[in-house]
């Protein structure tokens, strides 16, 4: 059994045995920083929710509602306030390799290969160099760099460096995938090609995503299911199911239930400014 194979299906067990557990619970969860004057600013206010598991989840909300903060929190990078996070039924202490993390800034290390880059992970694991090199040749077919494995990401695109940093975190085989926003730095085109991308790596691996946007379009076309935040303090104000089916393609935002989900996501988040103010 090859190793990518045999990652799957160990992936896949877990799921089968916990079938009525979420892969991603969020409970209770508030974060309150300290301000200069000795105050306290509320960034997220005892929010809760959970992801079932193999589902992509879409967050979306207005600037500064607390949406990264949350995948920070989920991460392990950062400590909630109050409230406790599951992945896979294990409270959050820290960063773990259960998850995988892609960040809108490009992240690779700059002195090492695209193959290299990929196989990070692995490597600090101590996976033998054949199994590596079966795993990290799949996800570079994945994603489309086969050709590119010896170079180095200064002599890519940033569409290209975003490919190699989802074939990184999927090759770590992680319970759950966190996006904060991974393609809001390219340009439009591009963007439109990375999101064909993400649909079809997703639709082969059926990982557990948690991705962050700004942009609706974006939520409706990846999601499942669509988490609406309200404005600051965060809060989880409609969690809404995506009802249009897979596989999907770019041309579906001039479905008509695309656009009426899209109506309603746009309302909730103009009431939610009214509101404000």
């Amino acid at each position: 059994m090859g190793a990518v194979t045999a990652m799957h299906r160990n992936d896949a067990a877990p799921a089968a045995q916990g079938a009525q557990q979420p892969r991603l619970r969020v409970e209770q969860v508030s974060l309150r920083y300290r301000t200069p004057d000795g105050g306290t600013f509320a960034a997220l206010d005892k929010v809760s929710f959970e992801v079932p598991d193999q589902q992509f989840a879409v967050i979306v909300g207005p600037s500064g509602c607390g949406k990264s903060s949350l995948l920070y929190l989920t991460a392990g990078l950062s400590e909630p306030t109050d409230g406790d996070i599951y992945v896979g039924g294990k409270r959050v202490e820290g960063p773990g390799p259960d998850r995988g993390m892609v960040f809108q800034s490009y992240t690779l290390f700059p002195w090492l290969t695209v193959r290299e880059n990929i196989e990070f992970g692995l490597k600090r694991r101590g996976m033998p160099a054949s199994e590596r090199k079966e795993i990290v040749d799949y996800y570079l077919n994945e994603v489309g760099l086969a050709n590119f494995a010896g170079n180095y990401p200064k002599q890519l695109s940033g569409g290209m460096m975003q490919r190699v940093a989802i074939a990184r975190a999927l090759a770590n085989d992680p319970q759950i995938l966190l996006m904060d926003e991974p393609f809001g730095a390219l340009d439009s085109q591009t963007r439109m090609q990375m999101q064909k991308l993400l649909l079809r790596v997703w639709d082969h691996s059926k990982k557990t995503v948690v991705f962050v946007t700004h942009d609706i379009d974006e939520a409706i076309l990846l999601g499942d299911r669509v988490y609406v935040m309200g404005a600051r303090p965060g809060r989880i104000k409609r969690i809404l199911d995506v009802p249009i089916e897979r596989p999907r393609s770019l041309d579906m935002v001039m479905d008509r239930q695309f656009i009426d989900m899209k109506r309603e996501i746009l309302g909730l988040l103009h009431d939610d400014l009214e509101e404000a103010h």
